[in-house]
């Protein structure tokens, strides 16, 4: 017999011919395994997220093998890139228009933070105009760091609660960055 496990289960309860666990952990590792990245790349880390989905590196292999390039048909976003003010009422349509629930992640230094751009033009980082899930360093960062971050959204998708969506809490932070209003129009 070999020693090498093929994945974890989540917590729960085994036992000869069961296993129990929650609908919340199950229901969490099915959503973690099969993401859906809708890709928005303006600059260079575009480049580097086309190696990410190259055979090198095989994003697939995390269940996110399918890119989407239809809001509605996409639960992860990636923003890679440059953006400038003028480009931020697109990018938050597009968060708007993509399926719940939804995450973000920021790759590069201009996504998360407008880079080396500190102009009156560019905004400096996405998250002035939508929440961000998961940040990603690099000017352009490597496949390896894009790869690290989607394995890190991975386990925030994989823990969070069914119910969070519909909490106070959350419904707080859309209103904060105007989604709400948005969403009601």
């Amino acid at each position: 017999m070999s020693d090498i496990k093929l994945g974890t289960p989540p917590p729960g309860v085994e036992g000869a011919g069961f296993f129990a666990t929650s609908l919340d952990k199950v229901i969490g590792l099915a959503r973690a395994n099969s993401l859906w990245p809708l890709p928005f790349a303006t600059s260079c880390c575009g480049i580097e997220f086309m190696a990410t989905m190259g055979a090198d590196y095989d994003l697939a292999r995390f269940g996110a093998e399918r890119p989407s390039f239809s809001p509605r048909q996409s639960d992860m976003l990636l923003v890679m890139g440059t953006i400038a003010k003028k480009m931020a009422p697109v990018l938050k349509q597009v968060y708007v228009q993509m399926a719940e629930p939804r995450w973000v992640i920021a790759v590069g230094a201009c996504a998360s933070s407008g880079g080396i751009f500190d102009t009156y033009s560019v905004l400096q980082g996405i998250d002035e105009i939508i929440p961000v899930d998961v940040y990603v360093p690099g000017c352009p960062p490597r496949p390896e760091a894009i790869l690290d971050g989607i394995m890190q959204l991975q386990e925030i998708v994989k823990n969070e609660s069914l119910n969070r969506r519909n909490t106070p809490e959350y419904k707080a932070l859309l209103e904060r960055y105007g989604i709400q209003t948005m969403i009601e129009k």
